[in-house]
C-alpha cells in the first residue's frame, strides 16, 4: 500500500505536489492561451518567444508532475531512498514556480 510506503507525511507530500503541478500546468495554458491570442493580434516576435517559452515550461511542468504521480498510479518497489530525494526539491521548485507564474499570469491578463 502507498501509505506504508512512504508514510502518511510523505503521501500528503506527493499530493500536494502534484497538485501544485496541476496549478502550474493550468497557469501555463492560461499564459498561452493570452500569449496566442496577442500574437494573433501583433505578430510580434517577442510574443512567439513567450508561447516557445511557455510551451517549453508546460513540457517541463507536465513531466515533472508525472515524475511526482508515479508512484501513486504506478506500485513500483525501490529501495532505498531514490525516489524519495528528489520530490521534495522538486516540490520546493514547484512553489517557486506558483509564485512566479501567477506574478506573470496576474501582470499578463490587465
Amino acid at each position: 500500500m502507498v501509505v506504508e510506503e512512504f508514510g502518511l507525511t510523505g503521501l500528503v507530500l506527493i499530493y500536494v505536489a502534484v497538485a501544485v503541478g496541476i496549478a502550474n500546468v493550468c497557469l501555463l495554458l492560461g499564459l498561452l492561451n493570452a500569449y496566442w491570442e496577442t500574437y494573433r493580434e501583433v505578430k510580434s516576435g517577442f510574443t512567439i518567444g513567450l508561447l516557445y517559452f511557455s510551451s517549453i515550461l508546460l513540457l517541463q511542468n507536465i513531466v515533472a508532475t508525472i515524475f511526482i504521480a508515479l508512484p501513486l498510479v504506478i506500485p513500483i518497489d525501490f529501495h532505498g531512498s531514490e525516489i524519495h530525494g528528489p520530490r521534495l526539491p522538486l516540490f520546493l521548485i514547484n512553489i517557486v514556480q506558483l509564485i512566479a507564474l501567477s506574478i506573470l499570469f496576474k501582470i499578463t491578463r490587465k
